[in-house]
């Protein structure tokens, strides 16, 4: 599977990228053997780059990647985590988890300081059992975006100075948001959910042109946004962006599935083929949780995709018409 480095730094990550969401019980509960059953899958299919975070299932996600990439050749793949949140000790009593399905057996602080990134980062080096992280991000700063700015940009270039780290960045949805931080930085790249697919092109406004301009590399996350582009048709009860999807952009999926079909793939695999058109693009991530969702995500992405389709696309005004999609 082809690899890309990202921006100026060192650090390569394979196209397809493995997100670990799902892996923290996110809808449903994961027990550690479907779980590792989908990370070998992975690895046996030249997935290379794995990311994950505290946030997701309060350190479930990071202990199974670090269960996997432990056996691993150290020199043959890529590791993201994020910081911002702090996971706290406490009795579940009970309860569950308010965002994963896992016992609540922490809770999370929001915490952007120096002093909290460090913390951070030693105790998702403890879960994962590994000694270095290749990728750190400042996660899901958007109501917090000043302090991640101010306080916990600098601490992750201080990482990055000292060699602890080898990339740095910022997950988040809000395009503008990142833009700022594309600008008034000195990141390697960026991580942006939902906000570079077939349905949602609004990087294209100003963060990607950012992006090109500082060498910065993108991400594309969410690329299915939450659920509609996932399947070659989409049912009725589809999400988008985590909210049932309207009936405006349900026609419009449909209306692409109809294209896509006519064309010989599916509705997935244009959906992970479109954000690598894209110059600032170093690679997707895409959250798996089981062998067979990693095997049909990676048939998807192998697919070869028509030069016509992507006209078809555009002629019936159903591609944002500033998106690349020749290479």
């Amino acid at each position: 599977m082809r690899q890309n480095r990202l921006g100026k730094s060192k650090v390569q990550v394979t196209e397809l990228g493995f997100g670990g969401g799902p892996l923290g019980g996110l809808f449903e509960p994961l027990d550690d053997e479907t779980a590792a059953e989908a990370l070998e899958t992975a690895w046996d299919s030249g997935i290379r780059y794995f990311d994950t975070s505290p946030h997701y299932g309060i350190g479930h996600s990071e202990r199974r990647i670090g269960d996997l990439l432990r056996g691993k050749p150290r020199e043959e793949w890529t590791l993201s985590t994020k910081v911002g949140r702090l996971l706290v000790p406490q009795d579940p009593a009970g309860r569950m988890d308010e965002s994963f399905a896992v016992p609540a057996t922490h809770r999370r602080v929001w915490d952007f300081t120096r002093d909290g990134v460090l913390r951070s980062v030693e105790d998702s080096l403890g879960r994962m059992g590994v000694d270095h992280i290749d990728v750190l991000f400042l996660h899901d700063a958007e109501e917090r975006f000043e302090d991640a700015l101010r306080e916990g940009y600098p601490a992750l270039a201080e990482l990055r100075a000292q060699g602890m780290v080898g990339a740095i960045g910022a997950g988040m949805y809000h395009p503008g948001k990142l833009t700022r931080l594309v600008e008034e930085s000195d990141v390697d790249v960026v991580m942006l959910s939902g906000r570079y697919t077939l349905l949602d092109s609004s990087a294209l406004d100003e963060l990607l042109p950012a992006c090109m301009d500082r060498g910065v590399s993108v991400l594309a996350a969410s690329i299915f946004n939450s659920g509609l582009l996932a399947t070659a048709r989409p049912a009725e009860s589809a999400t988008f962006d985590y909210a049932p999807a309207t009936p405006q952009i349900l026609e419009r999926a449909h209306r692409m599935a109809d294209v896509c079909e006519a064309h010989g793939v599916t509705l997935p695999a244009v959906a992970m083929a479109f954000p690598l058109r894209h110059p600032a693009v170093s690679g997707i991530v895409v959250g798996m949780r089981t062998a067979d969702e990693v095997q049909r995500n990676v048939a998807a992405f192998g697919a070869e995709i028509p030069a016509t389709l992507w006209d078809d696309l555009r002629g019936e005004g159903l591609l944002d018409e500033r998106a690349p999609v020749h290479t």
